[in-house]
């Protein structure tokens, strides 16, 4: 047997969160099968139709399993329906009728702002086209005392529609890049500091999301030293953007491979975050940031899941307060759900992990069913358990999958 084979399923088993006596119960075998099979052991085995079924368990595409490169992304896959309309008014943002007055944008945007808090994505899917081309028409034919103000407005607006997109993933990483660089022009032609660090943690986001984690690590610390002055002049604000950027820098270092040095940097990112929140003094929602100690130690939780330490991610969740959590957003307390139970399943805490699901959706349906990477993770969750609990299979339901 190739023992590459037996490597990669024990790479996939463990990365599913199955111990060997797990997988073999799915595929019908014993644990000391799995054990040859992973140690290169078994011969004759294993026969295409056992790779095929062992790839159905562990739901990757078969060439995981039989090579160590990356499957291409299937041929067809593009943007879901839901965002169609939103990425239509990136490219085609002009309209005939006059713009809105400034006053009037400001305060579509602020309930987009409070949807996407609230996860209402189906209503930001509602709303965005017309405040993409209503925000472009205004910066475009502003007065000239009124410019900056516009491109303020403009920047705001192409943040908030990538922050919107990069909930879909990969499959809408291209279209939050543009609507990211677009919020960064726009910040820079206002001259507003806040604006230029929030465009820029975009950015750092996008880049991620485009397979250059150090780039967006450079990016993001960058913005945050050149800026750092002006945005301490602003205030709660100012620290806020600040404090975000550092957030951003130590999320992009933990999307990389993990090494000891990688880990310091974004522990490092994270505490200098945790500094900046202690001088703004308390958890506030500049900006709509939910910036302060709070999302510092969700931040940190969120750092150590992504270089997959589970038991170190669920110690730094317990250090969190109870009753400063449920002050959050329903965007970031769903979110923290969701980071408990992937923490939870690289610990094998099946039962933990189901549960954590259960509350998210609870709070915020949208995020848990209309986002692909929950989705996955609910069904990962599923597979992992030998008989899923009643809630958890019609949760699994209602996100489309088969339970």
């Amino acid at each position: 047997m190739d023992t590459g084979i037996g490597r990669r399923i024990a790479y996939w088993r463990d990365r599913r969160g199955f111990t060997q006596t797990d997988f073999g119960q799915l595929m019908g075998q014993t644990k000391r099968w799995v054990q040859d099979i992973e140690g290169g052991k078994r011969q004759q085995d294993p026969r295409l139709s056992v790779l095929v079924r062992a790839a159905d368990v562990l739901r990757v595409p078969l060439e995981q399993l039989l090579y160590d490169s990356p499957p291409q992304p299937p041929a067809g896959s593009g943007p879901p329906a839901e965002t169609l309309a939103v990425i239509d008014a990136l490219y085609h943002p002009n309209a005939d009728t006059d713009p809105p007055a400034l006053p009037v944008l400001k305060r579509r945007l602020v309930y987009c702002c409070e949807a996407f808090q609230a996860c209402h994505y189906t209503t930001l899917a509602r709303e965005l086209p017309a405040l993409i081309v209503g925000a472009t028409q205004a910066a475009h034919t502003a007065p000239v005392g009124s410019q900056a103000e516009a491109q303020a407005v403009l920047s705001r607006v192409y943040q908030l529609v990538t922050s919107y997109l990069h909930k879909y993933g990969p499959t809408t990483a291209i279209q939050a890049a543009l609507a990211a660089d677009r919020a960064l022009a726009a910040a820079d032609r206002s001259g507003d500091p806040v604006q230029q660090g929030a465009a820029a943690r975009r950015v750092a986001k996008s880049l991620v999301y485009q397979q250059r984690p150090a780039t967006a690590v450079q990016f993001a610390t960058a913005a945050a030293r050149r800026l750092e002055d002006d945005l301490i002049r602003q205030g709660p604000l100012g620290l806020s953007t600040l404090g975000m950027l550092y957030l951003s820098a130590a999320l992009a270092a933990s999307s990389q491979d993990r090494t000891t040095a990688r880990v310091r940097a974004a522990t490092d990112y994270v505490d200098e975050a945790g500094e900046v929140a202690a001088r703004q003094g308390g958890d506030r929602d500049e900006d709509y940031t939910q910036f302060g100690p709070t999302n510092v130690g969700l931040h940190r939780v969120d750092m150590l899941i992504r270089f997959e330490d589970g038991w170190s991610a669920l110690e730094a969740a317990d250090r969190l307060d109870d009753e400063a959590l449920a002050g959050m957003s329903r965007e970031r307390q769903a979110g923290h759900w969701v980071a408990m139970a992937r923490a939870s399943l690289l610990t094998r805490r099946k039962d933990d992990a189901a549960t954590a699901l259960l509350e998210a959706d609870r709070l915020a349906p949208e995020e848990v069913r209309g986002t692909p990477g929950t989705v996955n993770l609910v069904k990962d969750v599923v597979g992992a358990m030998a008989n899923p609990s009643a809630s958890l299979r019609a949760l699994a339901e209602r996100c489309g999958l088969r339970a």
